[in-house]
């Protein structure tokens, strides 16, 4: 049967693949487009269109530190099952763009995906290994930081990942004290690193709900406003990063546990990620 200009764009637009190979499938599958979608993905062909609204639920996270470690980088390669999530091959493919990112100073996913990649684009080359695995696979997270001494952490199931950045490190050894305070942040999840880094948004509607609250109970309108900017500090020490108590040592805030590891030593700024 003839195979129309439409119909191989169709295929295309379906698949991503290109036009040529479109056309090809198409003849063979005498017009089957099924059928044609099979020939591309058994040819390892760009088939990921098809995939658009699946859900990447799975997946590996990927971390790399400069050797000065003033710059940290981390990166999340999603997929929708965890069998593929813990395939080799779909490991070392988001070590490949990580390293790649790293090696071109890249800052968003967008450059990412625009970099070249084995001839194509690394954007083209996902797509290629969604059609050979079958599952959508994507960049659901990429992130810089940078300071003195950035530290990373990867939590053992791999879907969660943490890069930490110190300040005044004052020539100490920081690595385990900065994997203590990634693997904080990994469990309690804090909103900032200190009060001054919460959004404004979130301080407005606690201070409304501590105000609530209080008028609830039946206190005082004199002390309500008193009654609510404390409950507004207690939020701050379970939610920020530097006034949380320490897990390791409950006695002591995170801020406590660094000035004891070295005077001043403080967090700068942090990421936590986590797939699913």
């Amino acid at each position: 049967m003839a195979i129309t200009a439409q119909d191989v764009n169709k295929l295309r637009q379906m698949t991503g693949a290109g036009m040529m190979d479109c056309k090809k499938a198409l003849t063979e599958a005498e017009g089957d487009f099924d059928k044609a979608v099979d020939i591309l993905r058994k040819k390892g062909q760009k088939v990921s269109a098809s995939r658009a609204d699946r859900e990447t639920k799975e997946g590996v996270v990927v971390t790399s530190v400069s050797a000065d470690k003033s710059e940290g980088v981390l990166l999340t390669l999603t997929c929708e099952t965890d069998f593929v999530a813990k395939n080799e091959e779909f490991v070392a493919f988001a070590n490949a763009i990580l390293e790649l990112a790293v090696e071109k100073g890249a800052s968003t996913k967008e450059e990412i995906l625009a970099l070249p990649f084995e001839n194509i684009t690394v954007g083209e080359k996902i797509i290629e290994m969604t059609g050979k695995i079958g599952e959508k696979i994507e960049i659901s997270d990429y992130v810089v930081v940078k300071g003195e001494a950035v530290v990373p952490y990867i939590h053992s199931n791999g879907k969660l990942g943490v890069l930490v950045a110190l300040k005044n490190v004052g020539g100490a050894e920081v690595e385990e004290a900065g994997k203590d305070v990634a693997m904080q942040i990994a469990a309690m999840n804090p909103v900032a690193v200190d009060k001054d880094g919460v959004d404004s948004a979130v301080v407005e509607r606690e201070i409304a709900v501590g105000k609530e609250q209080a008028q609830a109970e039946g206190k005082p309108e004199a002390m309500i406003e008193k009654i609510a900017m404390g409950k507004l500090n207690k939020f701050y020490k379970e939610n920020t990063l530097l006034s949380q108590s320490f897990v390791k040592d409950s006695s002591k805030s995170v801020t406590q546990y660094l000035d004891g590891v070295n005077k001043g030593l403080t967090v700068v700024d942090f990421k936590r990620v986590a797939i699913g």
